[in-house]
């Protein structure tokens, strides 16, 4: 064996353990298709597709293949919320799907999160996790469920918009839900920890700090790209555009003034550290929630406003007379009553947390967003999408709401979309490369550089 087939067979590479798909419906676009074919074909796979661009009918025509395949049965796990709304889509595609809240077994049924434990893994072939990155908000117990659940089926599919903008575990986590790399495994591969020789660090409790090994980046895009596939558009796969044009996003910060300065201090500072920035927040709540009451109240339109906390989601609910409010003390019953009731109309203005709704829910009725600042990109980002995705016909106003204080927050923001923005780069560029995307514009002429380069 020469050193290159050595390597070849060291590479921790998916191996595909699927079937030609058997049903291909017209309603699909052509890139979904293409994604179809590949995560079929493969058999366990990840698809990273933003919001909007068709996961739900995406993955409906997976199950049913499946189904069709293995003549067994297929579980779709979404969030709290979802299940209603996905049973809605099969009904439209005419796929046999149907939502199970006692344990019940269908041929593709459909169920949320919470639910796993009603359910068997020995009545399904396959599982179907939607908005897979929601996996990471549970707690170790329920996450590790998830996982064992699908331990042993052989055909496994991961969705989801925004997977691991800062966070390389998330992709460890989703490789070992099917079955690939642990996340341990894929860390002691391509990372180093920079505490691994730092006795004093560990004896303080410092968290460990991945970075890649020196030459292991390439090779860790080229092992996600075997399991996963990423898009942002269309094009991203080679195909048009056209039908997948947003409208315009028009951001507005709000910078309200605090009422009470901090202890110490005769005007407002940027906030250091976790604590400040939660004492900011506590002493300007009243501040924050009159200024969102301001800009939603009066407007006659939907509004979807986004709370961090349950105070803040009493007085916005106190402040704005026709708002409904998700928390997490309502029933699961309760809260997916009245987070469809907002899609559906029944409701103007919807206050909730970003972990409970910003998941799966589609609000294109509702072009007005408003936020108070977060560390998290990813629930940021989630919040923005319910309202500004494929489909939304007019233009989307995010507000975000904030102190002095929390600029620090902001920068963290700004930085952590910067990020993703690379990670979903490399991503692309590697699957292109992998699937062999012809771009429309080749370029082959040659420059020279300057003598004194």
């Amino acid at each position: 064996m020469d050193y290159q087939a050595f390597l070849a067979e060291k590479a921790q590479q998916g191996v595909g353990c699927g079937f030609t798909p058997t049903f291909m419906p017209d309603f699909l676009f052509d890139f979904q298709s293409a994604l179809l074919d590949w995560s079929i074909t493969q058999g366990r796979a990840a698809k990273f597709a933003d919001c909007g661009l068709g996961k739900t009918p995406m993955e409906l025509v997976w199950a049913e293949n499946v189904a069709r395949h293995t003549r067994s049965n297929v579980l779709i796990l979404t969030p709290l919320a979802v299940t209603a709304q996905m049973e809605r889509e099969a009904e439209k595609f005419e796929i046999g799907a149907k939502v199970s809240r006692d344990g019940a077994v269908h041929r593709i049924t459909i169920t949320n999160y919470e639910r796993l434990h009603y359910l068997k893994p020995s009545d399904f072939a396959a599982v179907v996790c939607d908005e897979s990155s929601i996996l990471k908000s549970f707690d170790g117990r329920r996450k590790g469920e998830i996982t064992q659940f699908m331990r042993k089926m052989p055909y496994r599919l991961l969705a989801t918009a925004t997977a691991a903008p800062n966070d390389y575990i998330e992709l460890g986590t989703s490789s070992e839900a099917l079955g690939y790399l642990g996340h341990m495994d894929m860390l002691n591969r391509f990372f180093k920890n920079d505490l691994n020789n730092s006795a004093t660090g560990r004896h303080r409790g410092e968290v460990a700090k991945w970075r890649f090994k020196g030459h292991a980046e390439l090779p860790f895009w080229r092992w996600v790209c075997s399991w996963a596939r990423a898009i942002r558009k269309p094009s991203d796969l080679g195909f048009d555009d056209r039908a997948f044009e947003l409208p315009a996003l028009i951001e507005r910060e709000h910078a309200v003034e605090a009422s009470t300065l901090a202890d110490g201090y005769l005007f407002p500072l940027p906030a250091v550290g976790m604590k400040e920035q939660r004492d900011e927040r506590r002493r300007t709540i009243r501040e924050r929630c009159e200024k969102v009451a301001e800009l939603v109240n009066n407007t006659g339109e939907p509004a979807l406003v986004w709370c961090h906390g349950n105070d803040e989601g009493d007085t916005l609910e106190s402040l704005i007379p026709d708002a409904v409010q998700v928390a997490g003390k309502d029933s699961d019953d309760d809260k997916e009553s009245r987070l469809l009731g907002f899609a559906d109309g029944k409701h103007r203005v919807l206050i909730t947390k970003p972990k409970i709704g910003a998941w799966g829910l589609n609000y294109q009725h509702c072009n007005h967003v408003v936020t108070f600042p977060s560390h998290s990109f990813e629930q940021d980002y989630q919040c923005i999408r319910r309202c500004w995705r494929f489909g939304q016909k007019r233009q989307v106003t995010r507000d975000m709401v904030t102190t002095e204080g929390e600029r620090g927050v902001l920068k963290n923001l700004q930085r952590k979309a910067a990020q993703a923005e690379r990670m979903f780069a490399n991503l692309v560029a590697e699957m292109n490369g992998a699937i062999g995307v012809d771009r429309a514009s080749q370029f082959t002429k040659s420059q020279e550089l300057p003598s004194w380069l």
